[in-house]
Order: C-alpha cells, then structure tokens, then sequence
C-alpha cells in the first residue's frame, strides 16, 4: 500500500512541470514561478491529508501558486521593471518568437487579467472553475477575460510579421 508521502511524491511528479508553466505563462519569470510553486507544494505536504480528503488537492496548489506569485510580483514590481528594460538573464532558455511575443503580450495585462487567461485558456478550465480558483465571480471572470483578449488580440497583431516577399515602408 502506498505511503502519504509515496502519493504526494507521485502528485508532484506528475503535476508540477505544468504548474509551473502555468505560473510562468502568468507572471513571465520563471524564477518567481518555479519559488511560488515550490513554496505551494511545500504548503500543500504540510495540508495534505485535508487536501486529499477534499478531493484534487491540483487546484488548490494551482490557486495558492499564483497568490504567492502574484504577492511576490507586486512587491518586486521595481525589479521586475528594470528585468523587462535590460531583458532576461543570459541563462534563459531559448523561446521561440511566437512564445516571446505571447509572454509578452501577457505583461501588458494587469495580474488578474493574465490569471484568468492562463487558467482559462492555457488550461481549458471553465469559467466558473476559474472564478472558484480566484475568489471571483464568474461575471467577473467573463469580464477580465474579455479585456485581456482584447488587449491580447491588439498586442499580437502588431507582432505579426509581414508575407514573404512584401516590402513594409516605414
């Protein structure tokens, strides 16, 4: 029979690498990301048996993965700042163009906003999931997704690149 700590240990295996991805995809640090996690699934061993009582304990760890991240974005947001003027470390690994542009189009958004897409759109959770996993109303999710699309659609539109062969004069 497996131990607590055999099912946490195969909870993590077969979750974390996507939460994240989904952190990332909301904050755009992967650093920030990958010690929010950490932190959620170190907070989630701690509650374990009451998480798995419950039912999924992945939303929970999801949902308190991007508070932590989202807390921490705030009181850094100076850091943040001069990381997006002088660019990522040197060590960042290779996106492609369509992932930089996503990444950064997603900072233009407010926290909230790239939450709800992520999670929405990224996941292919439904809204009223989405709203439980944020403390938001449903209407409220509807909404901030609706104009992060809108920003979203505006941002990677002028980062689309001209058909082979058509000169652009600027």
């Amino acid at each position: 029979m497996p131990t607590q700590s055999d099912e946490f240990d195969a909870f993590y295996a077969a979750t974390a690498k996507r939460v994240v991805a989904t952190i990332y995809a909301v904050t755009g640090d992967l650093a920030e990301a990958e010690d929010a996690v950490q932190e959620a699934y170190v907070r989630a061993w701690q509650r374990w048996d009451r998480l798995t009582r419950e039912g999924d304990p992945l939303p929970w760890v999801r949902t308190v993965a991007a508070r932590l991240a989202i807390s921490t974005w705030r009181r850094t947001r100076n850091r943040l700042l001069a990381h997006l003027r002088h660019g990522p470390p040197g060590n960042s690994p290779e996106l492609s163009a369509d992932r930089v542009a996503l990444i950064g189009a997603l900072r233009e958004l407010t926290p909230d906003q790239r939450q709800v897409v992520v999670l929405h759109h990224l996941l292919d959770l439904p809204v009223e999931q989405v709203a439980r996993e944020t403390g938001a109303s449903s209407g409220a999710v509807r909404t901030r997704l609706s104009r992060a699309r809108k920003i979203l659609g505006e941002r990677l539109a002028d980062t689309t690149v001209p058909s082979e062969g058509v000169v652009s004069h600027g």
